[in-house]
């Protein structure tokens, strides 16, 4: 059963200086694993930056939907989220948060970027 669907696009240019913040500033929205991603190719730190941030994003409006009643506060999500890639495909980790069964759900995240702009799509579903 779908209990929520979230879609985000944002513009990679955006994120251009990502790269220059402090790793404090950046730990504040993505894993210590994310950032050493992220920068390992200052050439790509944008658009990796981009999707990753537009994937919390759909993955709050998921999570919104799923859990009306309940307030989530967009950098507590950050904080238990990372992004991964897990045989070639992206995968939400996401560590336990107080009122959702982190174990009851599967998460399906798609992340697409062009040359402009980053799109992430995610379904919740039940196990």
């Amino acid at each position: 059963m779908i209990l929520g669907i979230g879609v985000d696009v944002v513009d990679i240019e955006r994120f251009a200086l990502w790269h220059t913040y402090s790793e404090k500033k950046l730990s504040r929205i993505f894993s210590a694993e994310e950032i050493v991603y992220c920068l390992s190719q200052q050439n790509k730190s944008a658009e990796r930056f981009a999707v990753r941030f537009a994937a919390r994003e759909a993955l709050y409006k998921a999570l919104c939907s799923a859990y009306p009643n309940n307030k989530l506060p967009f950098l507590t999500l950050c904080a238990h989220t990372t992004i991964k890639k897990v045989e070639g495909r992206p995968y939400v980790e996401l560590a336990s948060i107080a009122y959702i069964d982190v174990d009851s759900l599967v998460i399906h995240l798609s992340l697409s970027h062009s040359r402009t702009q980053a799109t992430a799509f995610v379904i919740i579903e039940k196990k």
